[in-house]
């Protein structure tokens, strides 16, 4: 918490912690969250104490945290980028737009931006006030709330695309590229929910060329 100690030092009071989920799925959309945590989470640690990188916290865990988080923070926003933008645009581009829709649709405009690793493009307008920084989902407080944020909504869509397309299993994998993934991928193909540039997808279409996505 020290970079949001610092920039709150500095005046910055709605610090916008910025992360994405779903990066490496061949299914599915990239989701991504911002969240401002009022500033009194960074004083007194046991508010959120246990908040960390989604990855390391177990469904329930995340499930319990992005309710605390929504009820508590001054400000949240959620985005989603299709899988047809990504395979249109291509990954990075694709995540600088999602962060980018989930800054815009918090209804506080952030003073500073900390990001998980990649940068939002020269341009942006919110570059000039933002901050990369490697591994902020376990560093940064807001980039960790962000990072559960994110996970937790793309999980609930893809219980619904499940729904949709129950033989595939995303209930189980979320769009990850897990062995059942593959096996049913090579079995059925793709539909129009798959990455199609990525190769494992690409490769199970061309293997069912005939067959046209949510048949």
């Amino acid at each position: 918490m020290h970079q949001e100690l610092g920039l709150l030092g500095q005046g910055h009071v709605r610090i916008a912690g910025v992360d994405e989920a779903g990066r490496g799925a061949w299914a599915g959309p990239l989701t991504a969250a911002a969240v401002i945590l009022p500033p009194i989470a960074y004083y007194d640690r046991r508010l959120f104490w246990g908040v960390t990188d989604s990855k390391k916290l177990t469904p329930l865990q995340r499930d319990r945290w992005a309710y605390q988080i929504h009820k508590t923070a001054m400000a949240v926003g959620v985005a989603h980028v299709t899988p047809q933008e990504i395979d249109r645009y291509g990954m990075a581009a694709a995540g600088r737009l999602a962060m980018t829709r989930a800054l815009e649709r918090m209804r506080l405009d952030p003073d500073h931006v900390l990001v998980d690793a990649f940068p939002l493009e020269e341009g942006n307008r919110f570059a000039d006030r933002q901050t990369a920084l490697v591994r902020a989902d376990t560093s940064c407080l807001a980039v960790a709330a962000a990072s559960i944020c994110a996970k937790t909504a793309r999980d609930r869509l893809m219980q619904v695309l499940h729904r949709q397309f129950p033989s595939y299993g995303f209930d189980r994998h979320k769009g990850y590229g897990t062995r059942v993934h593959r096996d049913v991928l090579g079995e059925l193909g793709p539909q129009s929910i798959h990455r199609h540039s990525f190769a494992p997808v690409r490769h199970a279409r061309a293997a069912h060329p005939d067959r046209q996505p949510d048949q």
